[in-house]
Formats: C-alpha cells, structure tokens, sequence
C-alpha cells in the first residue's frame, strides 16, 4: 500500500475543499482520524506544524490520516471563515469530509470506520462542535480555543442529559500559551471533569515541543 499523501478535492457545502489523505502501509486500518487547522484569519491552514505532527503521528499508529483546509482556504472554495466567529460553517466543512472519506473507505471496514477527530487551537473548538454530531470514538484537542468559539460541555458531567457522552477526550495544552491562555481551558474542562496534558514550556506553537506533543499522542493512541 502507498503510504504517499494524495491531494484530492471534496465537494463541501460551500464549494471544492482542499485535501490530503494518507493511508497506512498496513492491511488493517485502525480507522479514520481528520485533522482540523488553526484559524484562517491568523494565517492557519492544513500545512501548519503542529497539524502536519498530527498527521504524520496518526499516520504511524495505524490510522487513515486526513487533513484539509477550511472553506476559503488556499485552494478550498468559498468564504473565508464568517464574522460572526462561531464557526458553522467550518463545523459543516468537517461533517462533509468525514463525510466522504467514510463512504471512500467503508469497504476497508467491516462497519462503519471508528472515527477520530483530532484539532489544534480554533480547529480544535471546530472538532469539538463537530464531535456532539459525529460522535466519534476518539477526540484530540490541541490548544483549543474553547472559550473563544463558546463550546458546550462535551462530557458528563456537565454535558446536556439527553446527549451521549464522548468518553475518550485527550486535551493537550503548553503552560506558557499566550494565545490560548491554559487558564480558559482548565476552567472549561474542570467541571466535566476532564484531564488536561500541560507540557511545560510549550508556547501556543509548541515551538521545540512538537517532539512531546507526539509522543502524548503515540502514548494515548497505542493499540
């Protein structure tokens, strides 16, 4: 199997969006994981560092590793990310490529394929949204800016009653975060009684920090 990134396009419901996906040199997939990219006003697109970390890490545990840019996004179709700054439409974006590359891959699957979204900073608070739709088996969030975008409770306790509760969450976060202050997320988190990885010295960009923020990953995601 070609292990190689290969760029496609998905049909999104505001236009063409920009993609590449990677499957795993192995017979047996161990999923889907779809990455979501910082936010595109601040220069955020799918080729970021820390997405590009994501993507390789997933990619060597085993799973199809997707990334893609938001609407109005280098060579993705549409407007750029709304005013209003809450991020339906990048929610929608995330539905349809999770969308399409579950339909691609369905054969490969005896069901539908597990589902992991993963997310860094605004892209993390996108995946959140997206995960009470989805309801994936597993979320990674990255920074998010949870308090920016208003994100609900995602996990009980705290979460809506009548929502089922998404069970594997890993937040990760740096101490030294002048973008997203930690503070935001902790206070976010703490009521639904979610653990937050702080990695000391890490900065929003996990600047000489991506080595760590991999393995958190490889350690939570190992078979």
């Amino acid at each position: 199997m070609d292990s190689r990134p290969k760029k496609f396009f998905i049909d999104g419901p505001a236009g063409k969006l920009e993609t590449v996906l990677a499957e795993p040199d192995i017979d047996h997939p161990r999923g889907i994981a779809v990455i979501a990219h910082p936010h595109p006003l601040y220069g955020g697109t799918m080729n970021n560092k820390v997405v590009y970390t994501l993507f390789k890490t997933l990619l060597e545990l085993g799973f199809i590793a997707v990334k893609f840019n938001f609407r109005g996004v280098e060579q993705s179709e549409g407007n750029r990310y709304s005013g209003n700054d809450n991020g339906t439409g990048e929610i929608e974006d995330v539905l349809a490529v999770v969308e399409t590359t579950g339909n691609q891959f369905s054969s490969a699957f005896n069901e539908s394929p597990p589902l992991m979204l993963v997310g860094f900073s605004f892209g993390g608070a996108i995946q959140a949204y997206a995960a009470q739709r989805l309801r994936p088996q597993k979320l990674i969030m990255v920074a998010p800016s949870v308090e920016r975008l208003n994100v609900p409770p995602i996990a009980h306790p705290g979460a809506r009653q009548d929502m089922e509760p998404i069970t594997d969450i890993l937040i990760i976060h740096g101490d030294q975060d002048d973008v997203v202050p930690l503070k935001t997320v902790l206070a976010w988190a703490a009521p639904q009684e979610l653990p937050v990885v702080v990695v000391p010295g890490a900065e929003h960009f996990f600047h000489d920090r991506l080595h760590i923020l991999k393995r958190i990953v490889q350690d939570s995601c190992r078979p």
